[in-house]
């Protein structure tokens, strides 16, 4: 049997600079972290060679990579030309929070097929790979900041060149810095899922409107100026900068927030966070807020009504949990 996992990540700045219409002009850059919620894949060898068994939210028992109805699988399947193999997924957390679970599967995935093909694959071409399978071949209408941040995991800041070369720059702080910023965000489920892909289709194609292009660039500015403040351990200037770039954000597309989410939003800064965003495309999900330690009672009292999950980083990023080689 092999196990493997992957991250899911928190987005604070930039998302939507990592989307082809956007780097490919302008250049794009995102300052992410990966957390310490994971999405699981197991394999372990079928007894029949020319089957594939798939468990996932349902089950499918296929002989032919054309009749497996799950895409990720079937495309990876097939690229790595792989059968008789039963495979698993579990995760810490749904689908369709805002937390980029669909790369985080395929990022685990890849990683699975390699390692039970007993090959050696880099954090880079993981990556790489895994934007290559969901942008080029499934033709999904997503960037590339959430398959890098599954494969290297930790708190970094992505650059984004219009040639398609991703650089991956770690935020380097003091250990008590890290400690303070995971210690002052706070998350919220607001229920429900979504897909991301309508969304940011329409952003994309709002990229060839050269005002929305504009806010992303002023979006772009300030992720590198909370780069700079981090590195300068000034974790105090994550709410203020998290508040200029969700109000920015909310401009790009008109799925991006609703009632529920400014509400929320509201009451939060209301009761003392400085500043705050909802993960991922938009629409549902999870929202994060950074809240000074003496204000996070009355914060949490005006969300009493929404879960609250604690928010802890990983520096892990795709890893092999396990490898029993008697089976193979």
């Amino acid at each position: 049997m092999i196990i493997t996992r992957a991250p899911f990540r928190v987005s604070f700045c930039g998302g939507g600079s990592d989307l082809p219409s956007f780097y490919e002009k302008y250049g794009g850059c995102v300052l992410s972290t990966t957390i310490r919620k994971y999405m699981y894949l197991t394999l372990h060898n079928y007894f029949y060679k020319d089957q594939i068994v798939l468990k996932y939210s349902q089950t499918e028992i296929v002989k032919s990579y054309g009749d497996i109805q799950h895409k990720y699988f079937r495309e990876c399947l097939r690229s790595m030309d792989i059968t008789g193999v039963e495979i698993s997924s579990a995760a810490d957390i749904p689908a369709g929070t805002g937390l980029g679970s669909s790369s985080s599967f395929t990022v685990a995935l890849l990683q699975l097929l390699h390692t039970y093909k007993g090959e050696f694959i880099s954090k880079y071409k993981l990556a790489k790979d895994a934007c290559d399978l969901e942008i080029n071949k499934l033709n999904e209408p997503i960037g590339k900041q959430d398959q890098f941040a599954a494969a290297f995991g930790g708190l970094n800041y992505y650059e984004f060149l219009s040639n398609g070369f991703v650089k991956v720059e770690p935020i380097i702080m003091q250990a008590s810095s890290y400690k303070r910023l995971e210690e002052r965000l706070l998350m919220f489920y607001l229920g429900g899922t979504h897909s991301a892909s309508n969304i940011l289709k329409e952003q994309s194609e709002n990229m060839k409107n050269i005002d929305k292009a504009k806010i992303q660039r002023q979006m772009c500015e300030i992720t590198r100026i909370l780069r700079d403040e981090l590195q300068k351990n000034n974790v105090e200037a994550m709410g203020e900068l998290l508040r200029e770039n969700w109000e920015l954000k909310k401009s790009l597309a008109k799925g991006v927030s609703n009632t529920l989410i400014d509400g929320v939003y509201e009451r939060a800064m209301k009761a003392g966070a400085t500043g705050g965003k909802l993960l991922g495309a938009g629409g549902q999900g999870f929202m994060l807020f950074y809240v000074p330690e003496d204000r996070q009672e009355a914060v949490e009292k005006s969300l009493a009504d929404f879960r609250k999950m604690n928010f802890e980083m990983d520096n892990s990023g795709a890893s092999i949990i396990h490898v029993d080689r008697d089976d193979f």
